[in-house]
């Protein structure tokens, strides 16, 4: 394993110009245009080897997108809805009987907002996201890096997740923020 690719998956400041990277991307996007095109009796093998987990009895509509696939983990019985697009520089993790809505976007990349020169050289880091168990996402939510939805949760549609939200909740909005307990 290269040094970008090891940085990457450390949390680390990386450049994703990286050959190994690159190739990377280019298997998860022949993969992901497999998928997207295939009759659905033929999606779950080719989930089965793009993803790194991809539990029984989940699904997920095309046109499903990603950047490696294998840092991303889904539980048993979820469901991701049509356009969802999930960019693992870092881990995704996805909880059991987690509905997805559509258009939804799970993004763990991240750019330096101080050092300019870094960020014009294209340097950048990764913060993973953790879905809970039995969460549901309506349509548009946006979660970014770092962020942490606890189990049974619920996010309302068009919602921006900026930061970690507890068990047992309904929330919503831009930023996203509790709106009462369920």
């Amino acid at each position: 394993m290269g040094d970008h690719k090891e940085r990457m998956l450390r949390g680390e400041l990386y450049r994703d110009s990286d050959p190994e990277l690159v190739s990377d991307r280019r298997r998860a996007q022949r993969l992901c245009d497999e998928f997207n095109t295939c009759p659905e009796e033929q999606r779950e093998p080719v989930l089965r080897e793009l993803l790194g987990r991809f539990g029984t009895s989940s699904w997920i509509m095309p046109r499903f997108q990603c950047d490696y696939g294998y840092l991303i983990e889904i539980g048993a019985n979820s469901f991701l809805n049509y356009d969802a697009i999930l960019l693992d520089c870092a881990p995704i993790r996805i909880g059991d009987d987690v509905s997805i809505g559509p258009r939804v976007q799970l993004l763990t990349a991240l750019h330096p907002m101080e050092d300019h020169d870094l960020r014009r050289q294209r340097w950048e880091t990764a913060a993973p996201i953790t879905i809970g168990n039995n969460v549901w996402f309506g349509g548009g939510v946006i979660v970014c890096p770092g962020v942490t939805v606890g189990n049974e949760t619920v996010v309302g549609a068009g919602s921006v997740v900026t930061r970690d939200l507890p068990s047992r909740v309904f929330a919503a909005g831009n930023p996203c923020r509790v709106i009462r307990d369920l």
